[in-house]
């Protein structure tokens, strides 16, 4: 029954989808025509007007707006975005191929997080207003306040040109991997860390905690068992969206180690006005992040069988 319950609740998720899908397409569309003139944008500046004419022809917008989007929709389906000019290829494969390295600085960062934060959060509830949780607290804050970019330049400094233990940049090797998921998971660690301390704080004084001490459980149990499961809600809504932004948003981190990740192609796409760069990633980054809410919104029902999947 609960099988079957969830399995309808997930159909009718992927069936609301739909029409978010539909206005991100309008939205990914429209940023050609607000970006300026596509066709000024792609030929050189000695270009004359029978070139302009031919290639709004062969890019059809000469057509009207509604006609553009049709075909543009039906191109969406297809998975076809059309060609990027500055690499001469489809748009939508070369998003593709930057995924896996997204994907893979993406996990190794939460994974650093997730082992600093756990552990360090409870401690530091645990541990409430003595000099260790003044010590986490101070060091979480100030995790929070230094640029990522900053901390990668320093890891740079101590692990690869004084130490020589990691390389620079590069991706292919798990000690290419290292720094740059330091550098972003020690950040997101800060900012876990203190929500991890305040969900325990606030689970640690319910009524059963105090009671499954009374039964005299072990204080592990009580702690594992007991508070940190009901406490994981909050920590898994935050690691959903700091996963999702990382998938896209790690430009800085991914400049500095010349991580070849989906933030640096976007941003090159932008910079070098390729639209279809841009709506393709846009359009996969929001296709991420929908399926990464579903999967949240899963997984709550099974931290907490209260939560009901209608």
């Amino acid at each position: 029954m609960e099988d079957r319950r969830l399995v309808k609740y997930v159909l009718k998720s992927i069936l609301q989808m739909l029409p978010v899908l539909f206005l991100i397409s309008l939205i990914v569309f429209v940023l050609v025509h607000v970006t300026g003139d596509p066709v000024a944008l792609m030929l050189p500046d000695t270009a004359t007007e029978e070139d302009r004419e031919i290639l709004t022809k062969a890019l059809g917008l000469d057509r009207p707006l509604l006609v553009q989007y049709g075909v543009f929709l039906s191109n969406l389906l297809h998975g076809d975005f059309g060609t990027s000019f500055h690499y001469g290829q489809s748009a939508l494969p070369l998003v593709l191929e930057r995924l896996p390295a997204s994907f893979e600085l993406a996990l190794a960062a939460m994974i650093v997080a997730t082992v600093l934060s756990i552990p360090l959060g409870i401690w530091s509830a645990l541990k409430r207003n003595t000099f260790v949780d003044l010590i986490i607290s101070g060091i979480s804050v100030l995790g929070k306040a230094m640029p990522n970019f900053w901390i990668g330049i320093m890891l740079i400094l101590f692990f690869s040109v004084m130490l020589g233990i990691f390389p620079v940049s590069g991706r292919g090797s798990f000690e290419q991997l290292v720094l740059p998921a330091l550098t972003l998971g020690t950040g997101i660690a800060a900012q876990m860390t203190r929500l991890i301390r305040a969900s325990m704080l606030e689970i640690l004084s319910q009524d059963y905690i105090r009671t499954a001490r009374s039964k005299g459980l072990l204080e592990v149990v009580v702690v594992c068992k007991h508070a940190f499961r009901n406490g994981l809600i909050p920590v898994v809504t935050i690691m959903s969206l700091q996963f999702t932004s990382l998938i896209g948003g790690t430009l800085v981190t991914e400049t500095v180690f010349s991580w070849p990740g989906l933030g640096q192609l976007l941003v090159s796409a932008i910079n070098t006005h390729d639209m279809s760069i841009v709506q393709a990633a846009v359009f996969v980054i929001s296709v991420i992040v929908i399926a990464c809410n579903l999967l949240t919104d899963i997984i709550y029902r099974f931290l907490d069988p209260r939560i009901k999947t209608n």
